[in-house]
């Protein structure tokens, strides 16, 4: 498959490593399996930079509009995330009206997660000079400027005006996910 590095795309950007104890390999292996299972994956996560109902959401569906597809590109970092492996029982669109997870899906220590329609180790340099934050109070800061220190996700845009001449750092990228309508959702553990 080809990068989804084009201008106009929408990406989601994620640095993955280690997660309530579990390695990124298990995490790998055990989503891959539950897309096998049950044609989809949770990717559970934290933080309000992509909060799901504020920002992921209304992301996703302004390109879905479009035609187009959201991808996650994911960069692997050391992690030294040693949470409890407390399994997410329920999820929610809007943090109200709450639905069973199936039973072959797991969400480990998170409190919200992205839905995963596949999942591919898929290999490339991603030039942060040819992004901006796509939307939210740093809408239209350079990825590059956006994306440093404790800020490890970010809803991104490929600018059109960027993508010729790339110059600048660049990320490796090692997984890349298609997001699947709802794409992210609260998840909690089945207590109010």
């Amino acid at each position: 498959m080809p990068t989804p590095i084009k201008a106009g795309a929408g990406v989601l950007f994620m640095k993955v490593g280690t997660h309530a104890k579990e390695t990124l390999d298990d995490i790998i292996a055990r989503k891959k399996k539950e897309i096998e299972d049950t044609g989809f994956a949770f990717w559970g996560y934290g933080g309000n930079t992509c909060h799901p109902q504020t920002m992921v959401q209304p992301f996703a569906k302004s390109f879905e509009r479009k035609g187009d597809k959201v991808y996650l590109l994911m960069h692997q970092m050391n992690s030294k995330h040693f949470a409890d492996q407390v399994r997410a029982a329920q999820y929610s669109l809007d943090g109200i009206k709450w639905e069973a997870i199936p039973d072959s899906i797991n969400v480990l220590g998170s409190r919200y997660a992205l839905v995963l329609k596949d999942l591919r180790a898929q290999e490339f340099d991603f030039p942060l000079e040819a992004a901006k934050v796509a939307l939210g109070v740093s809408m239209g800061t350079p990825a590059s400027k956006y994306i440093r220190g404790r800020v490890d996700k970010a809803c991104l845009e490929i600018a059109p005006e960027l993508v010729p001449g790339i110059a600048g750092p660049t990320i490796k990228i090692g997984l890349t996910a298609e997001l699947l309508d709802p794409y992210a959702v609260y998840v909690r553990n089945g207590k109010s």
